[in-house]
Order: C-alpha cells, then structure tokens, then sequence
C-alpha cells in the first residue's frame, strides 16, 4: 500500500488502464463463449415464450390457466438474427464477467480508501450486485413472463393474429431486466443515505404518498410497451422495495 500511495497519478492511470483491458479480455472471453453455446443461450432467453416455462407451469398448478398459448416470432432482416445473436451473447458476456469486474475495480481503488471505507464500499458493491441480480431475476422469471403472456396473446379480432418481431421480444426483455435490476438498488441507496444522515424512516413514511406518485410515473416512463397491464405489474415490485427501505433505513439507525 505504501508503493502504491507513492505512486504519481500517470503511474495510477497506467495501472487503471491494465485493469480495464483484463476486464475487457474477461468479457471478449466470456461473450465468445456464450456465442459458441448459442443454442443454450437462446433456450434461456426464449424460454418464457413457450407456455412449458416454469413461471407458467408454477400458476397452472395455482389453478390459473396459463398454458395453451402460442405466440409466433418473426425475423424481418437478412442478417438479424445474426446481429442479434452476437448483441446477446455480448450481455450474457458483460453478465458473466461482472463479478470479476467488480472485483477489480474495487482492488484497484481499496489502496486509497481507509478501513471503514472499504468495508463501506464492499457492503454497497456487494448488497447492489445482489439487489441488481435480484431485480433482473424478478423481471425474466415475473413481470415479462406475465407481461409477454397478456400482450402477445392479446387480440382486437381474431381476424389479427400476433406475430412478434425477434427484436421486439429481445428488446422488451432486456429493457426490463436492467430496469428492474436499477430499481432494485433502491433499498441499497436509501441505506447509503441513510448511513450518511440526509435519510431518515421517518421522513420516507411521511412523503409515502408522493413516493407512490412518483412510482407510478417512473414505471409508466420507463416500461417499454407503456400499457396499464405492465405499468402495475412493474410498480408493484417497486412500492414493495419503498416499504422495505423504509425499515432498512430505519433498522439502521437503531
């Protein structure tokens, strides 16, 4: 740490960059990777467009009919699917290599910090990878299972039938994951403020009700097919997430 600390900026920089091109090297390796098992891959990520998938099984045995469905998807250009094939295997790559990033970026920048600061840093980066993977989780196995099942299936006439473009498909799914994942770290972010005393459980309860308004404006900006159905399926996640940085927040002041 000493060699470190003596260290001049040019020479951190030189060390930043080392650490950026082995992240980049990680990610290249773990996206050829995931091209190469593109099969695999795209069983994951269509997954939810088949009534055989878990979510759909688990409501069934709910007594929820949400089998039988059938909802086609299109390619409308040459080379698409092939785009798209290396678009996805680049954000099961940068997924697969977070950790390591993560990793790396906090051993370049510890040396600097002082001791309850790394701790700090290691509880935030830690608990919001968690909640971020949480989110995307909720948003693959809940909200576009449910949403893709109620919009895909969804006809004015039966004289229209639904063809579903690949690109709107993946689109939809990946604009829900990370949006869902960011507003996971909501709880993560409200302890920070918490810890640093511009937060308090007291004041969140009182501003509850605008927190809902915002909420709701957030989730009708935010989701990608704009309709009610998915505007409350997203907010509902969201205003539990208020509700446990409320107690969050106020457990850490106790």
């Amino acid at each position: 740490m000493a060699a470190e600390a003596a260290m001049s900026f040019w020479e951190h920089l030189d060390v930043l960059r080392g650490v950026l091109w082995r992240c980049v090297l990680i990610v290249t390796v773990c996206a050829v990777a995931a091209f190469v098992a593109g099969d695999a891959l795209f069983a994951a990520v269509l997954a939810p467009s088949h009534d055989s998938f878990a979510v759909y099984r688990l409501f069934e045995t709910m007594g929820f009919p949400a089998s039988g469905f059938h909802v086609d998807l299109i390619n409308t250009g040459l080379a698409r699917q092939f785009m798209l094939h290396v678009q996805v295997a680049g954000y099961a790559g940068l997924l697969c290599a977070s950790p390591y990033i993560l990793y790396a970026l906090f051993r370049f920048a510890s040396p600097g910090l002082y001791r309850h600061e790394r701790r700090a840093a290691l509880w935030a980066c830690g608990g919001g990878y968690a909640m971020f993977l949480l989110g995307a989780s909720v948003a693959y196995f809940l909200i576009f299972p449910l949403t893709f099942r109620f919009l895909g299936t969804y006809q004015v006439s039966t004289e229209i039938p639904n063809y579903i473009t690949l690109d709107s498909y993946l689109d939809t799914l990946t604009t829900l994951c990370l949006l869902m994942g960011l507003m996971f770290e909501l709880p993560v972010v409200c302890a920070l403020l918490g810890r640093l005393g511009l937060l308090t459980a007291a004041t969140m309860r009182r501003y509850r009700r605008h927190a809902v308004v915002i909420v709701l404006v957030a989730a009708a900006i935010i989701t990608p097919t704009g309709d009610p159905f998915t505007l409350l399926v997203t907010s509902l996640p969201v205003l539990v997430l208020y509700e446990a940085s409320v107690w969050v927040v106020g457990s850490g002041k106790n």
